[in-house]
């Protein structure tokens, strides 16, 4: 069904462009939209009833966000990984994430950690999750990597993870997230984690999230095609 620019209705401050990029944004990141596919423009004006104008500046985004690609003579694509190029962006994030978890369990609060049971709790009670689907994956601070890496105290840390790098790992984590028995592990792991971040173990925080990451470098492996 074709969307108009008129049905979409402003959403608090976000512009038509920040509207059309989240819609692009979480199509590609859930697969819809599959990786190494061609963007055209003109499909997906007509798709979201949208001028070329805010759809350029949302791919524009996107681009900035390394989930598109620009390449001479061929033009915008969804990014689509070598097995060599993927191995290499889980060696960067098993190694950042764990020494955001190191450092995360030297100087968080217990008012962080009952923020981050809390959010468990809330991805315990998912209904996906409970019926076996998938794991609870949303963004932002609803997401307990981003919000762990938000903890480490360390802002150059934070701005490769939660900035540079962030969309991009976070479209293989949703798209291999509902993989056979990964979610239960996967929330497992997670509570492992946070209770060695909340001892203060910081040698163990970083080797549990590192294993973690490595369990679903793994999964990736064994189901992408």
């Amino acid at each position: 069904m074709t969307i108009s620019a008129q049905s979409i209705k402003p959403v608090s401050t976000e512009t038509l462009t920040d509207q059309i990029f989240r819609k692009i944004q979480m199509a590609i990141v859930s697969g819809e939209i599959a990786a190494g596919s061609k963007i055209s423009e003109p499909e997906l004006a007509r798709t979201y009833g949208i001028s070329r104008g805010p759809l350029r500046e949302a791919i524009h985004r996107l681009e900035g966000q390394k989930l598109v690609e620009r390449t001479a003579h061929v033009g915008a694509r969804v990014v689509s990984l070598s097995q060599q190029q993927l191995l290499e962006l889980y060696q960067i994030r098993e190694n950042l994430e764990g020494l955001a978890c190191r450092l995360a369990a030297q100087s968080i609060d217990k008012q962080k950690i009952l923020t981050l049971r809390a959010l468990l709790q809330l991805h315990a009670q998912d209904q996906d999750f409970k019926e076996g689907k998938g794991y609870y994956l949303q963004e932002g601070q609803d997401d307990f990597h981003y919000c762990i890496i938000k903890s480490c105290g360390n802002k150059t840390l934070e701005h490769m993870l939660c900035n540079e790098l962030y969309h991009l790992i976070r479209m293989y984590r949703v798209q291999f997230s509902n993989t056979p028995n990964r979610p239960n592990k996967a929330f497992s792991e997670h509570i492992q984690i946070l209770d060695a971040i909340a001892e203060g173990d910081a040698e163990l925080a970083e080797l549990l999230m590192r294993r973690h990451i490595a369990a679903s470098y793994r999964n990736i492996q064994q189901y992408s095609v």
